[in-house]
């Protein structure tokens, strides 16, 4: 028995993941980068919002999630990078 067996998500699945920087620099392909590493492209493209003043960029990246550790893993890496401010 794993330490992730009482995961209520059911692999492999498509999960959206959201990563949230400041504007200015290029947060998506920092995103993409990260996740890539991870995973396989975008399942269902990127969606990319800016915020109402313009300061901060939300990226949501869809993936093919295959397991938990392989989506903490990726919250790991986002979490890591100094670009990332907060991840959902």
């Amino acid at each position: 028995m794993s330490e992730y067996d009482d995961s209520p998500i059911e692999f492999p699945c498509d999960f959206p993941i959201k990563a949230m920087g400041r504007a200015g620099v290029d947060f998506e392909a920092t995103v993409r980068t990260l996740i890539g590493e991870y995973a396989d492209e975008a399942r269902a493209g990127i969606k990319i919002a800016e915020s109402r003043n313009g300061r901060f960029v939300s990226v949501t990246v869809t993936v093919r999630a295959t397991s938990r550790a392989q989506l903490d893993d990726i919250y790991r890496a986002l979490h890591a990078h100094d670009d990332v401010l907060m991840t959902l």
